[in-house]
C-alpha cells in the first residue's frame, strides 16, 4: 500500500515539472540559444513581461521556451529569426498561442 501511494505521489509531482512549463521540456539552465531568444526578443517586441498563461512564465519565456523545443534538435541558430522566417512561421503561430502573445 505505502509503494502505490508514493508512486502515485511521483507521478503526481512529475506532471505537476512538466505542467510548469506548459507541457514543453523545461530548458537547460544556462542554455544560451534560449537566452538569446529572449534577449533578441525583448529588443523586438513589445508585451513579453507580461504574465502567461503558463504558470511562473512571462510572454517571452513561454514563447522562447516553445521556440526552443519545437525547432529540431540540430537547429543551433536565432529562435527568433526562425520564428519570422518562412519555414519558421507555423512554429510562431503555436508558440505565440502557447503564450498568449500575438501582434
Amino acid at each position: 500500500m505505502k509503494v502505490s501511494r508514493l508512486l502515485a505521489l511521483c507521478l503526481l509531482t512529475l506532471g505537476s515539472a512538466a505542467m510548469a512549463q506548459g507541457g514543453y521540456n523545461k530548458v537547460p539552465l544556462g542554455d544560451a540559444q534560449y537566452a538569446q531568444c529572449l534577449r533578441f526578443a525583448l529588443k523586438l517586441y513589445e508585451g513579453g513581461n507580461e504574465a502567461s498563461p503558463v504558470k511562473g512564465q512571462t510572454k517571452v519565456e513561454a514563447w522562447c521556451t516553445c521556440l526552443w523545443n519545437e525547432t529540431p534538435d540540430d537547429f543551433k541558430g536565432n529562435l527568433v529569426k526562425f520564428a519570422e522566417s518562412a519555414k519558421g512561421k507555423v512554429v510562431d503561430k503555436v508558440c505565440a498561442k502557447h503564450a498568449d502573445w500575438s501582434d
